[in-house]
C-alpha cells in the first residue's frame, strides 16, 4: 500500500479567516503532506434532498426559536441531527476515495471522524461551555437529539486541540474527556503584524480602542456608558469603535464600522488602550491582535480572556456588565502612561505565544507522537 500523501482538512466553509488562517498553518506544519481543503457547506447545498430534508429537520428541531426570532435558518442549518448523520456519512464517502495520513477538522459542529483513520478536532467552543457566561438561558443550547451526538465528536477524536483552557476545562468537566487527549495549543492572529522601524508611543495617545461586530454581545453599550466617566475624568480621551455600526452622537466617540483587515493595524497602532467588555467570548482574537501591537488591555474575566490578559502585568480584567469597574480600569491606566508603556511590553511578550506558525508547530508535535514517526521530516 502506498504511503499516504495527503491530510484531509475538513471546515463548515472557508469563513472565518481563521478557517484559512489553520489551513495554511498545517500546511506549513506538514510541508510533505498535501492539505486537501473540504467546505462541508458547498457540498451539502449541492444535494437539493439533503437540503429539503434538513429544512424539515430545522423547523422539527428549531421551528419555535425561528418563529420566535431567537435563532435563523442560516444558523439552524448546521445543528440538526439529521445533518449531523449526513455530514458523517459525507465525509466518510469522500475520504474512502483518497489515502490520507489523518483527517481534522474545524470546530464541534460535526464529527469527521471514519474508522481506522487518525482525527484532530480544533475548536474554540463546546456547547456546554455556553453555561458559564452570564444571561445563559437553557434556550441557547441545542436541540436534545443534537446535543445527544455532540460527545461523539470529542471521544471519537484522537486528539482534541483548543484554543484556550476554559474549553479545554470544559471538555473534561462537561464531556468526560480524558485530560490527555485535550491540548490548548492557542490561536494566531488574522491582522499581520507589520514590522516597524519604531514602536510606536501608545502612552502619549489618549485612545481607547473597541474592535468588534456584534456590539451588544461584545459589551459595546457598557464600553460607552464606562466612557461618559472617562471623558469626565479625561477630557481628551477618545474612543474608537471599528467593526460594528452603533448609532452615536457622544461626544469623542468615532464609528468607523467594517474595515479592510489590512487597516486594522493603523487603528492598533494609535491606541492607548484596547477595551473588549465582551460578555460571551469563545476565543477573542482580536485581543490577541491588539497585545501583538504591544497595548494593554481592559477585557472580562471569561471565557479564554484569562489566558490572554494577566491582571497587573499586560492589563486588567473586570467583571461583566460592571460598568463602574470598567470605568474605573481605563481610568487608572490612562493617568499612568508608565502603566501603559510596562502593560504593553507584556502584552508583546504573551501574544508571542498566539501566532499560527507556533500554533501549527505545536500540533505537529502532537499528532506525530500519536500517529508515528513516519511524520516526522526526514532530516
Amino acid at each position: 500500500m502506498a504511503n499516504p500523501k495527503k491530510i484531509a482538512f475538513i471546515r463548515k466553509s472557508r469563513w472565518p479567516l481563521a478557517n484559512v488562517r489553520t489551513a495554511k498553518a498545517l500546511q506549513h506544519a506538514f510541508p510533505e503532506y498535501a492539505v486537501e481543503e473540504i467546505d462541508l457547506i458547498p457540498l451539502l447545498r449541492r444535494d437539493m434532498r439533503v437540503v429539503a430534508r434538513n429544512t424539515l429537520a430545522i423547523l422539527a428541531e428549531y421551528g419555535p426559536d425561528v418563529a420566535l426570532k431567537r435563532r435563523s435558518v442560516k444558523e439552524a442549518f448546521l445543528i440538526t441531527s439529521y445533518l449531523f448523520g449526513e455530514i458523517k456519512q459525507l465525509v466518510a464517502d469522500r475520504l474512502s476515495a483518497g489515502s490520507y495520513a489523518f483527517s481534522f477538522q474545524m470546530q464541534s459542529l460535526f464529527d469527521a471522524s471514519v474508522p481506522d483513520l487518525p482525527h484532530f478536532v480544533y475548536t474554540d467552543h463546546t456547547v456546554l461551555a455556553n453555561r458559564q457566561y452570564p444571561g445563559y438561558h437553557p434556550r441557547q443550547l441545542y436541540h436534545p437529539d443534537w446535543m445527544e451526538l455532540e460527545p461523539s465528536i470529542y471521544h471519537n477524536a484522537t486528539l482534541v486541540f483548543t484554543r484556550s483552557s476554559n474549553v479545554s476545562r470544559s471538555l473534561t468537566e462537561d464531556y468526560g474527556c480524558n485530560p490527555a487527549m485535550i491540548k490548548c495549543v492557542y490561536a494566531g492572529s488574522n491582522t499581520p503584524v507589520i514590522a516597524q522601524s519604531s514602536k510606536p508611543d501608545h502612552a502619549a495617545s489618549q485612545n481607547i480602542l473597541f474592535v468588534g461586530i456584534d456590539w451588544e454581545r461584545k459589551g459595546g453599550p457598557d464600553l460607552l456608558a464606562a466612557f461618559t466617566q472617562v471623558r469626565a475624568a479625561h477630557p481628551q480621551a477618545t474612543l474608537t469603535i471599528i467593526g460594528c455600526t452603533p448609532t452615536i452622537s457622544q461626544p469623542g466617540v468615532t464609528v468607523l464600522g467594517r474595515v479592510p483587515v489590512a487597516d486594522l493595524p493603523q487603528y492598533y497602532q494609535q491606541a492607548a488602550v484596547f477595551c473588549l467588555p465582551t460578555k460571551r467570548e469563545p476565543f477573542g482574537i482580536v485581543v490577541v491582535e491588539a497585545m501583538a501591537y504591544g497595548l494593554p488591555i481592559v477585557t472580562t474575566n471569561l471565557g479564554a480572556m484569562p489566558d490572554m490578559v494577566i491582571p497587573g502585568e499586560n492589563g486588567v480584567l473586570i467583571e461583566p456588565g460592571e460598568v463602574e469597574q470598567l470605568a474605573n480600569a481605563l481610568n487608572a491606566l490612562l493617568a499612568d502612561s508608565a502603566a501603559r508603556r510596562r502593560y504593553g511590553a507584556r502584552s508583546r511578550e504573551i501574544a508571542a505565544r498566539y501566532t499560527w506558525d507556533a500554533v501549527g508547530q505545536r500540533m505537529r508535535g502532537e499528532i506525530t507522537q500519536v500517529i508515528g514517526q513516519e511524520l516526522v521530516l526526514k532530516s
